[in-house]
């Protein structure tokens, strides 16, 4: 089928055109393509053959020079683009351009900056307070309800789907262990997220307010937190998460635009507590924070949940606010997750922690029982959101298989 043939219904149609960084069939070099269908199209090549003004930016191994541009040039190369991949004119020209997705190799779409990482789902940190603080007269600590908790993680160990996660090692001590113990992570665990990528920076000592998301935030990307809960759990207190996160977090090849996403724009769950005047995003003028993305996830090719991102408390502009309010600086190419993504019921929970309520009941997968990952297991993150005129759209899915440290 010709590359712009998109079948109807298809999630990667002209109303998506998420971005990556790819290397065609035999070459080493990094283009920036622009993903429609099962195809890539050199979003650089069709930009210089078509004498567009955005060829310089389009024509460069990364992502990072477009996500600095700003909201305008961002609005005008997309607006180009879908007119690229639907004028029937055009096709002679850019068919050759456009490569098979099976063909290619896909990068991480940019340079990541700084990676903040949070714990905004309601559901998941109830799930962690009942597991952890059974006695505990609310499950929830009393900070949640009034500001996005969050920890600094590590951009050098961020990669791209597809790449194989080291088991980490490091130092462990059960509860009736007389002493810590040194070795390979055995609680090996996934975190289903979302990750937002910033793209125009702002200065520091200028905090950023709710209403100005949409000015510095590219897009967003699934994300897969993984995480060594046995390392975790002993290094944690007082600072909280180090070695057992740093080691691996995964990212999808395609970065999908917000302008994609307007259609899946929906209201976050009601406020329970009055939120300080820089997160309150009832005021006037502040528009709806929450997207309606539907997450799956799959151990091995078996579909383990399916969380909702509609249900998260804490919203991805309450949380560029809430890390800035402090005068911190954005960087073109930061990442922040929105933390685990977990809905109400018991197959929406987007961790193992979760899904197995810390080992005491296992799945059963086709391939055996797992309360957490064993060497080998492929972890597949997937979704979609609802777009215009009843159309998906799709996002690139983040997958990674554990190998042995």
């Amino acid at each position: 089928m010709p590359p712009f043939d998109v079948p109807e219904g298809d999630p990667f149609g002209p109303h998506n055109l998420p971005y990556g960084v790819f290397s065609p069939s035999g070459s080493t070099e990094r283009r920036v393509g622009v993903r429609i269908g099962d195809h890539v199209l050199d979003a650089g090549a069709a930009a210089t053959a078509l004498g567009s003004p955005y060829a310089a930016l389009l024509a460069r191994p990364t992502l990072n020079p477009l996500l600095a541009a700003g909201h305008t040039t961002w609005a005008g190369v997309r607006a180009a683009l879908t007119e690229w991949v639907t004028e029937p004119a055009h096709r002679s020209l850019l068919e050759p351009l456009c490569h098979p997705l099976s063909s290619v190799t896909l990068h991480l779409p940019f340079e990541v900056a700084d990676y903040v990482d949070f714990y905004a789902s309601e559901n998941h940190a109830r799930n962690v307070g009942q597991i952890f603080r059974p006695d505990a007269e609310d499950s929830l600590t009393p900070n949640w309800k009034h500001l996005p908790i969050g920890y600094h993680g590590r951009s050098g160990t961020v990669v791209v789907s597809g790449t194989d996660v080291v088991r980490p090692s490091g130092q462990r001590k059960g509860p009736g262990d007389p002493a810590p113990v040194f070795g390979p992570s055995i609680r090996l665990d996934i975190e289903a997220e979302v990750g937002f990528v910033v793209g125009t920076p702002s200065a520091q000592g200028s905090p950023v307010p709710l209403g100005a998301y949409r000015e510095h935030v590219f897009g967003l990307c699934l994300l897969n937190d993984w995480s060594a809960r046995d390392l975790q759990a002993w290094e944690y207190v007082p600072l909280g998460p180090f070695l057992g996160k740093s080691f691996a977090t995964s990212v999808s090849a395609w970065i999908t635009p917000l302008a994609a996403l307007e259609h899946a724009r929906v209201t976050p769950p009601e406020r329970t507590h009055p939120l300080l005047p820089y997160l309150d995003d009832s005021a006037p003028g502040i528009e709806p924070g929450g997207y309606d993305l539907r997450v799956s996830i799959a151990v091995n090719g078996q579909v383990v949940s399916e969380p909702p991102f509609s249900t998260m408390y804490w919203t991805a502009a309450q949380q560029l606010a809430h890390m800035t309010v402090n005068g911190a600086s954005l960087r073109t190419g930061d990442l922040y997750g929105s933390g685990t993504v977990s809905g109400p019921e018991a197959g929406q929970r987007g961790s193992l922690l979760e899904l197995t309520w810390n080992g005491r009941e296992p799945l059963e997968l086709p391939d055996g029982k797992r309360a957490f990952l064993e060497d080998g297991d492929v972890v597949t993150l997937t979704a979609w959101a609802p777009g215009e005129d009843g159309h998906r759209v799709g996002l690139g899915e983040v997958s990674g298989r554990v190998v042995s440290g």
